[in-house]
């Protein structure tokens, strides 16, 4: 008899400890894991996949249009180099801004607001019938993606388990990957026809067409979004624990196929404290949060700035100033090398196969400078005798499309053996070789001497950069506190599209100048952000 009351004390002691622990209140990560994983998560990554490829999109399309737009909008080198760059000074000057957007309006408006503006930039860029008009939008289309483009990342880890977070960033890899694989494909089924008409007077060419398709992604996504939840953790941190509560019931009926009052989870707490010296409730419920306790953890504007200053005073003192501007002078470097000559390669293989048509059967020369030089004197002559030069419909060789595909397929191969072997070497080591070997190649564009020389060259150099680059940012995360690190890379990610910019603009200039110069430019810059990588520090020394 003894024996049966002593288990059924326990039994009540364990149903009694249960309920305790159904009534503590949550933190954002034990409700995010309570959620599931299911359906909601699957239609998360789905609307990724349009909303990932209108961010690549955006800053590759103009490779692919010079080739065929020359003639329409009557373009010199110089303005294909600004064609190409324009869209990072967009996305340069707007950085600051989304940002802080984003912390205080919330995940889902900047993504799902943003891209839809975005797909109107794209559709306006479409219809442009000057260089002007085509360079206005580009630059509106950059400064407008740039917001989607800092959030998506945010958005989609804060929208699942810890323990899911890695495989969801190596989806968006993936994601990436797959866009610069699409592109080439996409131009290649549409560049090549002769669709060109007037509708009220706006001239319709075939590049035009392929820019609306390219809105495309940036359009689905954005109406996908207007009907996902908001970050949770992002209402949390604004005090709506109610708005939160039901994001999470949302995100685990459809996971579970459970009604939303079934969600275990009732009360969470409030994880970032109020700065009210009066108010002294933590822990909000979902029937007692009220509207007074939202408004308190309101900051004002210049508690904002002091707080924000607060936070990041320390990156203008030693060691984190000096590591940062090393950080900063290395992305610029790699990305002014990578992205000048990724997005210049369109118009290289284009130029390519013309040369080597038109110079088929003679003793012509088929190096790299000889075709360069061919295709400056062809770009000239375009502005100069539009009329005699322009006169038929303007078509590339699929070669050129076909080069591009491959490169990217190198690309993929490439991240995944990069995969494979970066913890048996390290990631420093990945860094510095990586850059050294891609600034080397670099320069030995300038002894390409035919197409597929340049091919086998542009491939590999178009790999290590990527794999560089995605190594830097990585090695950036543990080199400074946990405080530092998203405005770290943030900063870092803008100073590498200045460089994007930087490059884009410099080289068409030193093309004119002669055939060594910009892929001296290439090499050096290259090969200076190798010499860095080898004195960055093994390590942090913060947590």
């Amino acid at each position: 008899m003894t024996n049966v009351n002593s288990k059924n004390d326990k039994k009540e002691e364990k149903t009694s400890e249960t309920d305790k622990d159904d009534n503590e209140p949550a933190d954002f990560e034990k409700a995010l894991a309570a959620t599931g994983f299911g359906c909601f998560n699957f239609l998360l990554i789905l609307a990724a996949i349009p909303a990932k490829l209108s961010i690549v999109f955006s800053t590759t399309t103009m490779a692919y249009i010079l080739p065929i737009a020359e003639c329409d909008l009557k373009l010199t080198l110089f303005n294909k180099g600004v064609l190409n760059a324009v869209t990072f000074a967009g996305m340069i000057s707007s950085a600051i801004v989304w940002g802080y957007m984003a912390d205080t309006q919330g995940r889902k408006k900047i993504l799902a607001f943003g891209l839809l503006a975005d797909a109107v930039c794209v559709v306006c860029s479409s219809l442009s019938q000057n260089f002007g008009m085509l360079v206005t939008f580009k630059f509106l289309g950059g400064l407008i993606v740039n917001g989607p483009s800092a959030v998506l990342i945010t958005y989609l880890t804060e929208l699942h388990a810890a323990r899911h977070r890695p495989r969801v960033l190596m989806i968006l890899g993936i994601i990436t990957s797959f866009g610069t694989l699409m592109l080439p494909l996409m131009a290649w089924l549409i560049l090549p026809k002769d669709w060109e008409f007037a509708i009220r007077g706006f001239n319709v060419h075939t590049w035009q067409i392929f820019l609306l398709f390219c809105g495309l992604p940036s359009f689905m996504s954005g109406v996908i979004l207007l009907f996902l939840p908001e970050s949770p953790k992002f209402l949390m941190s604004q005090g709506h624990n109610r708005q939160a509560m039901k994001s999470f019931q949302m995100m685990y009926a459809m996971n579970t196929r459970k009604p939303k009052d079934t969600f275990p989870i009732k009360r969470l707490i409030e994880e970032i404290p109020s700065r009210d010296i009066n108010t002294t409730k933590v822990v909000f419920t979902i029937e007692k949060t009220s509207e007074e306790n939202s408004k308190r953890l309101h900051r004002s504007l210049s508690q904002s700035l002091r707080d924000g200053w607060q936070q990041t005073k320390p990156m203008f003192g030693k060691p984190l100033l000096t590591r940062s501007l090393h950080v900063y002078c290395m992305q610029f470097s790699i990305l002014m090398g990578y992205n000048t000559i990724r997005l210049w390669l369109p118009q290289l293989f284009a130029s390519i196969s013309e040369y080597e048509q038109e110079y088929a059967n003679t003793d012509e020369s088929t190096n790299l400078c000889a075709i360069l030089d061919y295709s400056v004197n062809k770009t000239a002559s375009i502005v100069t005798n539009y009329e005699k030069d322009c006169a038929e419909h303007q078509n590339v060789s699929v070669d050129m499309y076909m080069n591009n595909m491959i490169v990217s397929i190198s690309g993929i191969v490439g991240y995944c053996f990069a995969g494979m072997i970066v913890r048996a070497v390290g990631t420093k080591r990945l860094l510095t070789f990586g850059l050294l070997i891609s600034g080397g190649l670099g320069l030995s564009l300038y002894w390409s001497s035919n197409g597929l020389t340049t091919l086998i060259i542009s491939s590999l150099f178009i790999t290590l950069c990527g794999i560089s680059t995605s190594s830097l940012l990585g090695i950036v995360v543990g080199l400074f506190p946990t405080t530092m690190r998203t405005m770290i890379v943030s900063l870092s990610m803008m100073f590498g599209r200045l460089g994007a910019l930087s490059g884009n603009l410099m080289f068409p200039v030193l093309v004119e100048i002669g055939c060594i110069p910009p892929f001296a430019m290439v090499g050096s810059v290259l090969i200076f952000a190798a010499v860095l990588s080898f004195i960055l520090p093994k390590k942090s020394t913060f947590t």
